[in-house]
């Protein structure tokens, strides 16, 4: 197998920038240690990165479309949108992906969930994880872009839910709002079969979130949005990121909207300063992700893009973010002071914790798979890299040679 150096290049590696060479044969990141005085050779190919930061390849957990492409919206053609989404993410340092749906009727499901499978990435695209399914099993009060005809409860507990999804060997998340009925089971239920439980879309008290945890829930959805404000007598699921009742050794995480729209500077800063180790940054992005302002989707609702922002159409509620995950690693690192690499982490490292998934990716560990991106000081993407093999490169930012 073809042994490759990536050199005259920075790395994020143990929480930290080193400078270093990166190594890399048959897809995964290797140690030069062996490859020096056992095998003693050399490497087939050289990179010259010219003084590139190398950083993990970005994780999304939460995305709902984008380029044109709805997951919930265009069930026609859903196996060609995720496609196209998953190329376009490659342009922003994106190398795993959740395709999200929210809210939806109970045949978009059916029609939607057999054509989104796990897939590996490469030329042709960022890899899938898993589905994010956000709904219909939430709160109706905090529903936000989600069609209120169309959300649930599941009053048969885990029954309930798989007559509304079926097979859930595709989802890697289910958000959901634990102040249900029979929410409790679920959430065991669903944490036994290995797939992430998210809060989110919730008017749950502190006291209800901290039971959801207790049962295995483990994840937060866009923090601050579409949940209870925080109070000061009852801090609600915001709590949770400071509660002393979560099991030992369990990690709360939470992914936050750093569009510069969603969440205000101070409430990043406030996030990060208070539980930096569970901080994900998540696009939720939506259809019109890198297309012209106009009306777009989001599941069964019209939406309006105008100065940045996108609405529900004739509404002033928020539905969904059009930033990639690369503009808001730049945001959020500027808004809270966090640093580079907490940034960057925050794109890769942790969203890898949070599905259990850093003995693969996430990191820049040796065997490791070698999916990462090269960015320039400014962090913007130079070139982006799955499983050893170049898969966009901007040649304005970073020619290869």
């Amino acid at each position: 197998m073809k042994l490759i150096q990536f050199r005259n290049c920075q790395l994020v590696r143990n929480h930290q920038i080193v400078k270093d060479d990166l190594w890399v044969r048959g897809g995964k990141i290797i140690d030069p240690m062996g490859i020096f005085f056992d095998e003693e050779r050399v490497s087939d190919v050289q990179v010259d990165c010219q003084g590139a930061l190398i950083a993990p390849g970005f994780i999304d957990l939460q995305i709902n479309g984008g380029y044109g492409v709805d997951f919930s919206y265009d069930v026609n053609t859903v196996r060609e949108g995720v496609l196209k989404v998953a190329r376009g993410l490659l342009a922003h340092g994106v190398t795993s992906f959740c395709p999200t749906l929210v809210t939806s009727p109970v045949d978009t499901y059916s029609r939607v969930l057999p054509q989104i499978q796990r897939t590996a990435g490469g030329t042709s695209g960022a890899t899938i994880l898993g589905v994010h399914l956000e709904g219909p099993f939430i709160n109706p009060s905090k529903k936000g872009a989600h069609p209120a005809e169309c959300i649930r409860d599941f009053p048969n507990g885990i029954n309930s839910l798989l007559e509304v999804y079926g097979n859930l060997d595709d989802v890697s998340i289910v958000t959901l709002a634990p102040e249900k009925e029979n929410a409790k089971e679920v959430i065991e239920e669903l944490t036994k079969r290995g797939i992430t439980v998210s809060l989110g879309h919730t008017m749950a008290n502190l006291s209800q979130g901290e039971v959801a945890c207790q049962q295995g829930a483990s994840l937060i959805t866009h923090l601050f949005n579409a949940m209870l404000p925080f109070h000061h007598r009852d801090p609600g699921i915001v709590g949770l990121l400071s509660s002393d009742a979560i099991p030992p050794g369990r990690t709360i995480f939470f992914g936050i909207i750093a569009d510069g729209i969603h969440t205000h500077p101070a409430a990043l800063r406030i996030a990060h300063r208070v539980h930096p180790e569970g901080l994900i940054l998540v696009t939720d992005a939506i259809s019109a992700m890198g297309l012209s302002e106009g009306t777009h989707h989001i599941g069964q609702m019209d939406v309006d893009v105008s100065g940045g922002r996108a609405y529900v159409a004739g509404t002033k509620t928020l539905c969904g973010s059009i930033a990639p995950m690369d503009e808001c690693v730049r945001i959020f690192r500027k808004a809270s002071g966090c640093g580079t690499v907490f940034a960057l982490e925050a794109a890769s490292l942790t969203p890898a914790k949070c599905l259990n998934i850093t003995h693969q990716k996430g990191t820049l560990n040796y065997e490791t798979d070698a999916d990462f991106v090269l960015l320039d000081e400014d962090l913007r993407v130079c070139s982006t890299w799955i499983a050893g093999e170049c898969v966009y490169n901007n040649p304005e930012k970073c020619p290869l040679s």
